[in-house]
């Protein structure tokens, strides 16, 4: 059995609802699955001063932190997170510049990857986002599996090659129709990993 682990950032909730659709449509692909959260690491000022923010984080307590076991672990991972100006949010560079000494030993060669992102209109950085974060994945030696047009999904959820983004409202409502492009998204991931790992 494929193991797949989705690992995702989420300040307010967008992304932990693309990691959440991601690992039901990998358990529907008969893989196993791991979902698990990027450390918080802003300061509590800062999430003090937006109620979504702080509501989010004591709701996902739960969700296991995210370790350089659940990578060694994976055949794949699904990363999930939102645009920081164009970029990776610090929480998830914080986690993926940890993980040199996997790096060093060869242990995230091969590693199929592929990854979502989200921001608050519809031109804020979420394809930015996604290929910068693929500069990393390279590095690391991975198997970057993008969504491309590889099903009729991605010309409803906005037509983001790169890996599934939505944009959200201030409520946190989303713009775009995604649920079944993040679905596809990870399903080929199983398949991608199946060819590769099964």
């Amino acid at each position: 059995m494929v193991k797949v682990a989705v690992i995702y950032y989420s300040s307010t909730g967008t992304n932990y609802q693309l990691a959440n659709w991601a690992a039901d449509a990998i358990k529907e692909a008969g893989a196993e699955v791991r979902v698990v959260r990027a450390q918080e690491t802003a300061p509590k000022p800062a999430i003090a001063s937006n109620s979504k923010w702080e509501q989010h984080l004591q709701d996902t307590e739960h969700v296991p932190e995210a370790s350089s076991d659940d990578i060694e672990w994976a055949d794949a991972i699904i990363f999930s997170m939102p645009t920081r100006f164009g970029g990776v949010p610090s929480q998830m560079k914080q986690f993926i510049d940890s993980q040199g000494g996997l790096w060093a030993a060869g242990k995230t060669a091969n590693k199929v990857v592929s990854a979502m992102s989200s921001a608050s209109n519809p031109h804020g950085g979420q394809e930015a986002t996604l290929l910068n974060f693929y500069t990393s994945m390279m590095h690391w030696g991975a198997i970057i599996v993008p969504p491309g047009y590889t099903d009729q999904s991605a010309f409803t959820s906005g037509g983001n090659p790169y890996g599934n983004s939505v944009t959200h409202t201030p409520d946190g409502d989303f713009v775009e129709d995604v649920e079944d492009a993040v679905k596809h998204q990870a399903k080929r991931v199983v398949e991608v990993a199946t060819k590769i790992h099964g």
